[in-house]
């Protein structure tokens, strides 16, 4: 029978060669004058506006990772969840089901710092729920901030909006009460601790702050080609998430697009949408899939002495 650990290593290489062979043919669904004319479109103070908002995504994502580990009472260095977090979601990001792909990543770098399987297992469980709730905070902030009488972007009446906001905030508010009475949640075998109520707002911070950012990148490309508001990009950009989660596109190609390009109107906001991928998707990836590969040669040759200073 084949072991765990190379299920793991084979979820891994699969991972790997998944991200490799969507970077061809992702790029392959634009011609490389579609590309250069919507990058040429964009003023370059715009390009360097939404890199910066991408970095602060990026940033906020090594901070699910810091809380995440201090939450199973195992903190690290913060190089080391950063290099973790970024290898991880960067090819996640790309290939998609994230628990498999991100987290056979995180497993690579964790079980090398001393973490077990069911303490990386929390972890990535961690995370997941910090993505989730900032999701819905965000929602929450656009439908109970954005009510002035030109915004119909869902085609509801303000009453709705202001419920349906009301709504999103249900399951943070619940989660930072189960949090503040330390209750934990029972479903069959699985038993969920809930992280200090300190912890728990830093990870509705954090994780709302990552998808601010996103949406902001987003705004910067998408305003060049017309009136947009920062809100409309944040509603359109969350509704568009939650569609390429359900649908497990990888990276939500095609999901993304086809859904912010029914809500949003002009089409000619595709060429910002093709440039936020280059930025978000493909530069991540151009980074962090080679950052993991040498990683992985790196630690395989020196594993003692990595063992030694990483959990001192």
């Amino acid at each position: 029978m084949i072991g765990r650990a190379h299920i793991l290593k084979l979820a891994v290489l699969a991972a790997v060669c998944a991200a490799a062979f969507l970077v061809y043919r992702s790029l392959g669904r634009y011609t490389f004058d579609e590309v250069a004319d919507a990058a040429e479109a964009i003023p370059f103070i715009r390009l360097c506006g939404a890199m910066l908002f991408v970095a602060g995504s990026y940033l906020c994502l090594t901070g699910f990772d810091t809380l995440a580990v201090r939450y199973v009472k195992r903190p690290l260095a913060w190089r080391q969840t950063a290099l973790a977090s970024f290898c991880a979601l960067s090819i996640g990001h790309n290939v998609g089901m994230a628990a498999l792909s991100s987290g056979a990543v995180r497993y690579r770098f964790y079980s090398r710092w001393g973490l077990t399987g069911g303490e990386v297992a929390k972890v990535i469980g961690f995370c997941g729920i910090t993505v989730a709730l900032g999701l819905l905070s965000l929602a929450a902030i656009v439908l109970l901030l954005d009510l002035g009488p030109d915004t119909d972007l869902f085609g509801i009446d303000r009453e709705t909006r202001v419920l349906a906001g009301l709504a999103c905030l249900i399951v943070p508010a619940a989660y930072l009460l189960l949090c503040a009475l330390r209750v934990p949640v029972r479903l069959r075998k699985w038993r969920l601790d809930p992280p200090p109520f300190g912890l728990a707002l830093l990870q509705i911070g954090i994780g709302t702050l990552n998808f601010a950012c996103v949406a902001a990148a987003i705004h910067q490309l998408m305003a060049v080609f017309g009136s947009i508001t920062y809100f409309e990009v944040a509603g359109a950009y969350v509704t568009a998430n939650v569609a390429s989660l359900i649908s497990h596109v990888p990276g939500g190609l095609g999901v993304l697009e086809a859904t912010m390009l029914g809500i949003l109107p002009g089409a000619k906001i595709i060429g910002a949408l093709v440039a936020f991928r280059v930025l978000y998707f493909f530069v991540p990836l151009l980074i962090g899939l080679p950052t993991f590969l040498a990683s992985e040669a790196y630690y395989r040759r020196r594993p003692t002495r990595f063992s030694k200073h990483s959990m001192g």
